[in-house]
């Protein structure tokens, strides 16, 4: 199953719904030990997305990354090569949001049960969630990291991060319809051309060494600001689930 896996995501990658980084650079191997690459298997064929480690069997990703089946690969820095740091685990349950909505991505946020626990290990291991009632400020600056293209003609199989900024809500309120501050986080400045994209949905921005906010949406051509679920508003159903599931 695993050279399978590694062909499929190779194959995957080369396509144009693979997404990208934009602006970013290589990231320092494993130096994001809670990244996770989630290929999905649904109606529609294979996609891509990521995901963080949040517990050692929960991977927190995008609600709209739903699929039929959904493959994790923890502790990898290049997604084609079988590294000695990778762990691939099937997930047992997804549990997105009861509320999410696929129209205007609303509660765009997703619970994975892996089948079996992650090790620990350096290449592995989860981030830290938001405590408190502290909300994040316009100006923090945050990380994202993500697998995918890097130029709308240039692909990679290393994970990519780019330091975002967090803007202020009008900046994100004036150009998408459906823009909630109360669920929702605006980032990245609309002079620089760094962004998350699309196959980048489900990965964490991560500020201070919390996940924060998870990949939601952007323009289609991938200008910035673009939307990130604000994970601070789901930490109650974020906690009532992994409580509700534990084995």
């Amino acid at each position: 199953m695993q050279p399978l896996l590694l062909l499929l995501t190779f194959i995957l990658l080369q396509g144009n719904e693979a997404g990208k980084i934009i602006g970013g650079r290589e990231a320092r191997p494993h130096s994001f030990p809670y990244m996770a690459f989630l290929l999905i298997q649904s109606s529609g064929g294979l996609t891509a997305c990521g995901g963080f480690l949040v517990r050692e069997d929960f991977v927190l990703t995008a609600g709209h990354c739903l699929g039929s089946s959904i493959n994790v690969t923890l502790g990898a820095h290049n997604i084609q090569r079988r590294e000695r740091t990778q762990q691939h685990i099937t997930v047992l349950r997804a549990i997105r949001h009861p509320d999410y909505n696929h129209e205007n991505f609303r509660n765009d946020i997703m619970l994975l049960q892996l089948r079996s626990r992650a090790r620990r290990s350096g290449s592995v291991k989860p981030v830290a969630l938001p405590q408190g009632s502290k909300k994040l400020q316009p100006g923090a600056s945050c990380t994202v990291a993500g697998w995918g293209r890097v130029s709308q003609s240039r692909g990679t199989n290393v994970l990519q991060e780019v330091q975002l900024r967090v803007q202020v809500d009008q900046k994100c309120s004036s150009r998408f319809q459906f823009y909630d501050s109360q669920t929702q986080i605006c980032v990245g400045n609309p002079r620089e051309r760094k962004t998350a994209f699309r196959g980048d949905s489900g990965g964490p921005l991560v500020c201070n060494n919390v996940a924060q906010g998870i990949v939601s949406y952007g323009s289609i051509n991938g200008s910035p600001p673009a939307v990130f679920t604000r994970i601070q508003s789901f930490m109650p159903w974020i906690k009532r689930t992994m409580r509700r599931l534990a084995p």
